[in-house]
């Protein structure tokens, strides 16, 4: 169960642009929750703007006010009642993924975008657990925990890496990730909903 110590700061005012990540779903037959239904989840929930990304559990949105953890919560409970299937969701507003573009260490010396992971979690001390990856390790892979996410370099490729491995399985089971390459790309669509509102 996710805390409720939000990593992300201060609520998000009526109409503030967000981003919800949901985990785990649409690989294989498990889990499967249809983009258009989580637009129109969304949508129920009073938020405007609703756009996804891929099929693995992105959308951005505008919110109807509330905190990024309500909105994890209410998302959550949406998908449980409509699909019958737990699904964590983490929610930030656009701000902070700004700042976790900014803060990425490896952006410039990772030349592969689908090797380097960037690890989302709703609050700070599930963000902290992700440290201990750092035993797992092994040069030339990097890993850094910054304010607001986690980033991985798989320098040889996710699955010949221990701590993609872990990131990916019991030790990130509190976090989402998402390759930079799908990172920026959330960031784009939402800056550019949030310039539309501006």
């Amino acid at each position: 169960m996710m805390s409720t110590q939000p990593v992300i700061d201060g609520g998000a005012a009526r109409g503030d642009t967000c981003i919800a990540l949901l985990r785990g779903v649409n690989v294989g037959r498990a889990h499967r929750v249809p983009m258009a239904v989580l637009r129109d989840l969304l949508s129920e929930l009073e938020c405007t703007d609703v756009r996804t990304l891929l099929n693995s559990g992105n959308a951005v949105f505008r919110s109807a006010g509330g905190t990024p953890a309500s909105h994890a919560a209410a998302i959550a409970s949406a998908i449980r009642r409509r699909l019958s299937i737990e699904v964590p969701v983490i929610v930030l507003a656009a701000r902070n993924l700004t700042e976790i573009v900014r803060e990425n260490p490896f952006a410039a010396s990772a030349t592969d975008p689908a090797r380097l992971l960037v690890a989302f979690t709703q609050d700070t001390a599930d963000l902290s657990a992700l440290r201990g990856l750092d035993a797992l390790v092994v040069a030339p892979e990097a890993f850094a925990v910054a304010r607001h996410a986690a980033y991985l370099h798989c320098a040889n490729g996710i699955l010949q890496s221990r701590a993609g491995e872990a990131l990916l399985g019991r030790l990130g089971r509190s976090a989402t990730t998402r390759n930079w390459a799908t990172t920026c790309k959330l960031h784009a669509l939402a800056s550019g909903l949030a310039g539309a509102r501006d």
